[in-house]
């Protein structure tokens, strides 16, 4: 099927590995010109060289998205050398399974949830230039109930689910859509779960058990439902929570 995707711009934060990276692999392969960020230096210029290996047309940059203006001026640079936006994926995350305290906290609420404020407040104006505009935000099952995972990182995790559904009612008259993407267990080398099940196989074992297929999601997995909904032929989903998890979560979604 050709998700007519072929042409389009994209920003995506936190690209340089696990969902992050499979999602600018899975927009590249559709022909989509992507610029994303990371952290780490080293990593972003092994998975844009990597990426580029493969055809893709792809810009990396490493930066700290809680600094507000490395952030603001990376969107904005981004626009500019691509000639417009027509997707912003917000990925990044600080935690995962963080203690409850007020270094976590914070860092909770200024990278994941204001990042991904100041990433769409400042593409916005790019959006809505564009002939299909899209957002997509990651957020995490942890964000739709109660789990060990709580706290910080779910509390976080449930603003961006709430913010993105404001962004859709509100940006519906301009044509630009945004939904949030909610993974479950996603299990990546150097990810958080290969961390703990090297580190505390106790939690890990618990957590693999909650999943009825025996299983953990894989980064690509993931992606597959960003690229779906950053596509032109989702033109009718706007304020959808899609949960990506192999039926982890029991919750009734109404």
């Amino acid at each position: 099927m050709d998700l007519k995707l072929k042409g389009m711009n994209a920003i995506v934060t936190g690209g340089s590995k696990g969902i992050g990276r499979a999602i600018v692999e899975g927009l590249a392969a559709e022909g989509v010109n992507v610029a994303f960020c990371a952290r780490g230096a080293d990593g972003v210029k092994e998975a844009e060289t990597a990426i580029k290996a493969e055809g893709g047309n792809v810009i990396g940059t490493a930066l700290d998205v809680g600094n507000k203006e490395q952030l603001e001026k990376w969107v904005e640079d981004s626009a500019k050398n691509f000639g417009g936006l027509d997707i912003v994926v917000c990925n990044v995350s600080a935690l995962a399974i963080a203690p409850d305290n007020e270094e976590n906290w914070a860092a909770s609420m200024n990278v994941d949830v204001l990042h991904t404020v100041r990433t769409c407040r400042t593409a916005l104006p790019h959006l809505e230039k564009s002939k299909s505009p899209s957002i997509i935000n990651i957020s995490s099952v942890s964000g739709r109930e109660a789990d060990f995972a709580g706290g910080p990182y779910g509390t976080a995790k449930s603003a961006i689910i709430a913010y993105t559904a404001h962004l859709a009612f509100s940006l519906a008259e301009k044509g630009i859509r945004a939904n949030t993407v909610s993974p479950g267990n996603t299990y990546f080398e150097g990810g958080v779960w290969q961390n703990i099940e090297q580190g505390n196989p106790e939690l890990f074992s618990f957590a693999m058990g909650l999943n009825p297929t025996g299983k953990m999601g894989t980064p690509q997995e993931q992606a597959f439902a960003v690229v779906m909904l950053a596509s032109p032929l989702a033109s009718r989903i706007s304020g959808a929570n899609l949960v990506v998890d192999g039926a982890l979560t029991r919750g009734i979604q109404f």
